[in-house]
């Protein structure tokens, strides 16, 4: 790929980081996620507070991104067919009909997905890893450009259905947001009057949409970004100490009861190298990995019961995990 190419690409994508901040105030955090989870081809888990845009973001993606969307609200008497879609009796010519779920769409929100059964949670679990849907005997593929956003809600936890862990490894990231200060509170009063003057008052859309096209080639682009044998060994070491922490600190290992798979090691680089390329770099720097350290694995570092009793919380595992990896 030419550089004039890539320059061209990134300037897109800040161009759409810098939409979606103007739409999404006060969770910059959010928006830079979003972008990497696009650029990696992965899912997001988002946990938060009702009210903080979690569908507005990936709604906003959505409509900036060539791409159709859909929301699921996740509920307890959900089936899984009302995601995978079914077989529909024709009587006109006597055969059934495969109609699509929702998951057929490019963008699926997963509305408060841990309030879903696990029979749903399952079905959407084979089309976040396989990238298919099975019905019966025949599978179907989905959209080339396919990614899933979860919210969870952690305020109230009756009436719902923790993850299991190997749907939680699924998600490339899982993002913490809390609530915005009280300079990006105001904005987002002022956002919301212009929003209802537009309603009532409605005027054509001027959005310029990236391309499913230009989001393949950055992607590929993010892939060719260079991470050099030192950082490879240093994001390797983050993950080989979640696993045995006991050789940087006996109280780490104590935290720990499972530590993460081979498929965060894999996260880690594909999330760093997209964090670079949204820098403007064509290469990774030490900095890159620690950025997204947390989100990687918040979600697959899996706490101890002595670390929950002690209220130790992933984050403080992971930034201690941090601090004793060495450098390259």
């Amino acid at each position: 790929m030419s550089d004039s190419h890539t320059g061209d690409l990134q300037a897109a994508f800040v161009r759409l980081r810098e939409e979606l901040s103007k739409a999404i105030i006060g969770q910059p955090h959010l928006v830079e996620c979003l972008l990497i989870a696009l650029l990696a081809d992965g899912h997001l888990l988002v946990e938060g507070a009702p009210g903080l845009a979690k569908t507005t973001a990936i709604k906003a993606l959505a409509a900036r991104v060539e791409a159709d969307f859909h929301r699921v609200q996740f509920t307890p008497d959900l089936l899984p067919a009302d995601l995978t879609g079914t077989d529909v009796f024709r009587p006109q010519s006597g055969e059934f009909q495969f109609e699509q779920g929702p998951l057929f769409h490019n963008i699926v929100l997963a509305d408060e997905v841990n309030r879903a059964p696990a029979k749903v949670q399952s079905a959407l679990l084979e089309a976040m890893a396989e990238r298919q849907i099975t019905i019966g005997r025949r599978s179907w593929p989905l959209p080339e450009l396919f990614m899933v956003m979860a919210t969870q809600n952690p305020i109230e936890h009756e009436g719902t259905f923790a993850l299991p862990e190997a749907q939680l490894d699924r998600f490339l990231m899982h993002v913490s947001i809390s609530y915005p200060d009280a300079e990006a509170e105001l904005a987002i009063l002022e956002l919301a009057r212009d929003q209802a003057r537009r309603t009532r008052h409605p005027q054509p859309a001027d959005i310029q949409r990236v391309s499913q096209t230009d989001v393949f080639a950055a992607r590929d682009a993010v892939l060719d970004v260079h991470m050099a044998p030192a950082l490879e060994q240093y994001l390797t070491q983050i993950i080989l100490a979640t696993r045995d922490a006991g050789r940087y600190d006996a109280e780490l290992a104590r935290w720990i009861a499972w530590g993460a798979s081979p498929r965060a090691t894999i996260a880690l680089d594909l999330c760093a190298r997209a964090h670079a390329w949204l820098a403007g770099r064509d290469y990774a720097l030490p900095e890159d990995v620690q950025a997204v350290a947390h989100e990687v694995l918040r979600h697959r570092v899996l706490p101890s019961y002595e670390a929950e009793a002690e209220g130790i919380r992933p984050d403080a595992i992971i930034a201690r995990l941090l601090e004793h990896v060495p450098l390259p």
